[in-house]
């Protein structure tokens, strides 16, 4: 049964921190950590003592994790970056809220002897002989331990001690993955053996001047030893155990929201009766008012957790090729419900989000397409706009004009001409762009305009099966990307704020220009009255193209494309990195990095000098064999990883990758990652560093082809539109929704409405107000199908429920088993 780990957290705000620069002000930025391995940075916000981040991350650890740990720091252009305070958490912590945290934590002070990292791998021995008594421990090596000195490595030493007896290892020297393979022996008499005191195998950093720098500890109690006379295997290094001091608030405080899933996936066959019945309520959908365990399933969902099930089952009904009738089953029913035009699709009912859903999944590629060369540009010409009077600055126009200060007048002026080129711009890329956007997409949209037109055939209603595409199409996918580009990968970074209020104007435009200028003029925002003859120019070509869009026939939408999230042949990631590969034993230069332009997709690791060169190298997605991040010692480059493959003879080759920044090192990881998630030849262990003069820079063997130091990380991905489709870890997201929601399904399968005085009103026909004989059976009917549809559903979910049980029953017992064997 395997293990599913999925951590969410969002970085919402920071208050009161403390300022660092002689302004009186700091420039924070957040570095987070999943046990001392960065994951992500936020932005820089400048000049401010409360800044606002709102950046939200999801991570997927099968292998799990200790501790998630937020630093707060203060960037500097001249010299090192200030450490203002951390947050740290225990996975404990985290999964002790399961609903998940959401407060205001304090930050505390970071001290050096608390940021430790890493483990040993230790053999310890209780020796009897007669009287005689001894202690023997086998330290054989470490990995991961923090670096200590300005080289970017430490000379690490370990300390075995024990009541007042100790020993110690030799020092390695520069390294931060030593291979000591050395045997310390304590002699010690009976009575110096009481079950409450523990063995402390310690390791530090030696230093020539000044005091030692500690690296970590292992406990072991002597009871334990008693227990078990021989202990052998990796140990986890804790630090020294100082109680952490939040300084009273002084520090300030950050604002997070945290929630920790785990799940452990049962084998396919266990799901497939849930499967079954969600495609069923699809590909054999009764009358639209009828319940089927699909609706059933939404009215024991939380308002809360709509969109995360929204998602889930988009994906499942990608994997089982189903997607179109899935968001055409929802639609229908959500377009039969509503009586006013006018409040189609405004609500958060599953029907919406599960459009949502459906657009960053299968048309994200498409979105990065048509947008990303514009936004790019609004990024780089940083240009002054506004068109709000209460909100112009004159002061700020001096460096849009030689003259000096503009006039409100002229800065408004200005302002309309750069924002209808921009406008020009986005809306005629979208126009353009109807062979660019994925099939599957445009058959639900055709779908879509097909239902609300049979709800709403009247004259007066001509416009709402344009309003129903463009409310999705414009309002909840193009302009969010604009308004908010890094949510959408467009960028690394959010905009600062002056192009954040450009990308504001610019999506509250497309958003009057998505609802076809029906409410221009009624809103507040008076100011924007002079773009309202370009919003009402652009509204009849926003008819056509949602036309032409729509002009697909049904059957031209292969099964694969409708399978897939992406097709192997689409890239998913692509821009300019530097690589080397790893021949030549020597440190070379700066320039043995070559700028090269990389293509990732399914099938392929491209690149090629610039992106129009003819000729592209290509590594196969099935011979990468790992990829993970370089140690900063290995070249003196930060923000380095590699890529491992391996050839038809078994030879494994490594090509090494910088790129600008740890955000984009993630990125890259995690998008190679998912491609190459499913290879059956990944390595257990990597080196961190790069074999040159002799010897591998993380561990400092001599043998090229020896072991990898270091555990891999194959498996640990950032969750986005790309994650690979997974039907057992999708269905079982399912399973714990029904899950929460039984009390609710038993309150549906034994709920009675029928009782005597209904069965009565059958003999009272034509009374006023008494429900004729028709309209009780039709309720009756429909009553019964509901009851019908919630018994499955609980079935179902006691099958599951008991197959969880069971493995874990198994899994505890073939756990007491080993402890129990020799």
């Amino acid at each position: 049964m395997a293990k599913n780990t999925s951590l969410y957290f969002r970085i919402v705000e920071g208050r009161n921190l403390p300022a660092k620069d002689v302004s009186g002000t700091s420039d924070p930025y957040c570095l987070v950590k999943i046990d001392n391995e960065v994951v992500a940075r936020t932005a820089t916000v400048w000049k401010n003592l409360n800044p606002f981040w709102g950046e939200e991350y999801t991570l997927h650890l099968p292998m799990g994790f200790h501790t998630l740990s937020f630093y707060v720091i203060d960037e500097d252009t001249i010299g090192h970056d200030d450490v203002i305070g951390k947050v740290s958490l225990s996975k404990e912590t985290i999964a002790a809220q399961s609903k998940g945290l959401d407060n205001w934590m304090n930050l505390t002070r970071v001290d050096p002897d608390e940021e430790v990292q890493g483990e040993i791998h230790l053999g310890l021995e209780l020796l009897r002989d007669g009287p005689r008594m001894a202690l023997r421990c086998h330290v054989i090596e470490a990995r991961d331990l923090a670096p200590r000195d300005i080289s970017g490595t430490s000379d690490p030493f370990a300390r075995i001690i024990f009541n007042n007896h100790s020993a110690e290892t030799s020092i390695i020297k520069k390294t931060r993955f030593p291979h000591w393979d050395e045997l310390l022996e304590l002699e010690l008499e009976a009575e110096e053996l009481p079950e409450e005191k523990c063995v402390m195998l310690e390791v530090w950093d030696w230093d020539m001047v000044g005091k030692n720098d500690f690296l970590g500890k292992v406990e072991i109690p002597m009871a334990c030893l008693q227990r078990t006379p021989l202990l052998q295997g990796w140990f986890r290094l804790l630090p020294l155990g100082n109680t952490e001091d939040d300084a009273g608030g002084k520090l300030g405080a950050l604002r997070l929201k945290i929630r920790l899933v785990e799940d452990r996936i049962l084998p396919s066959m266990y799901y497939q009766p849930l499967i079954d019945l969600l495609v069923e309520s699809v590909i054999s959908p009764a009358e639209v008012e009828d319940t089927t365990p699909l609706t059933m399933l939404e009215e024991v969902t939380t308002v809360e957790s709509r969109q995360d099930v929204a998602m889930t089952l988009v994906k499942i009904y990608l994997g089982q090729g189903l997607v179109v009738p899935f968001l055409d089953y929802l639609n229908t029913r959500e377009v039969h419900q509503t009586s006013d035009p006018n409040t189609l699709f405004r609500s958060n009912s599953l029907a919406s989000k599960a459009m949502e859903q459906f657009m960053k999944a299968v048309g994200m590629l498409y979105l990065h397409e048509v947008l990303k060369p514009i936004v790019n540009r609004i990024f780089e010409e940083k240009k002054y706009i506004e068109l709000d009077p209460c909100k112009i600055e004159l002061n700020r126009t001096r460096r849009i004009s030689f003259k000096g200060s503009l006039s409100e007048a002229e800065v408004r002026e200005s302002s309309l001409e750069l924002l209808q080129a921009y406008l020009s711009d986005i809306m005629a890329s979208i126009m353009s762009s109807v062979a660019q956007c994925p099939p599957v997409m445009r058959v639900a949209f055709k779908q879509l305009h097909k239902r609300v037109e049979e709800q709403f055939p009247e004259p007066e209603n001509e416009d709402v099966k344009y309003l129903a595409i463009s409310g999705f199409f414009f309002l909840r996918f193009f302009a969010p990307a604009i308004l908010t580009p890094k949510l959408f990968n467009l960028r690394d970074l959010h905009a600062d704020t002056r192009t954040s209020r450009t990308l504001l104007l610019l999506a509250k435009a497309v958003q009057s220009i998505g609802n076809l200028g029906l409410q221009l003029g009624h809103g507040k925002e008076q100011w924007m009255t002079p773009l309202h003859p370009f919003i009402l120019r652009s509204v009849g070509s926003v008819r056509d193209f949602l036309d032409k869009l729509i002009d697909i026939d049904n059957d031209n939408v292969p099964e694969a494309h409708q399978r897939a999230v992406f097709l192997p042949s689409v890239t998913v990631k692509e821009g300019y990195l530097h690589k080397r590969k790893a021949e030549g034993g020597q440190l070379l230069p700066r320039f043995a990095f070559k700028k090269r332009y990389f293509w990732l997709s399914s099938e392929a690791l491209s690149y090629a000098k610039t992106p129009d060169w003819q000729v592209r190298s290509s590594i196969p997605i099935q011979r990468i064999c790992a990829v993970e991040r370089v140690d900063e010692n290995a070249f003196q480059q930060q923000n380095m990883m590699q890529v491992i493959t391996q050839d038809n003879d078994g030879q494994l080759h490594t090509m090494y990758i910088q790129c600008k920044n740890v955000n984009e090192l993630n990125q890259w990881l995690s998008a190679i990652r998912k491609a190459s998630i499913y290879n059956e030849r990944m390595l257990p262990s990597f080196h961190p560093g790069a074999f040159r003069s002799g010897r591998w820079t993380c561990c400092l063997q001599s043998d090229r082809t020896v072991l990898g130091c270091s555990r891999t990380h194959s498996a640990v991905t950032l969750g986005d539109w790309s994650d690979p489709l997974d039907p057992d870890a999708e269905t079982q997201t399912i399973y714990k929704q029904l899950l929460q929601g039984r009390d609710m399904l038993r309150m549906r399968k034994y709920d009675s409405v029928f009782d005597q005085s209904d069965n009565n009103a059958n003999t009272q026909i034509n009374s006023p107000g008494i429900i004729h004989h028709d309209g009780v059976q039709r309720s009756r009917k429909f009553h019964e199908r509901r009851m019908a549809a919630a018994a499955r559903l609980l079935d179902v979910v006691q099958d599951l429920e008991r197959a969880h049980l069971a493995f874990e029953r198994r899994e505890k017992e073939e756990a007491a088993n080993e402890i129990l064997s020799p």
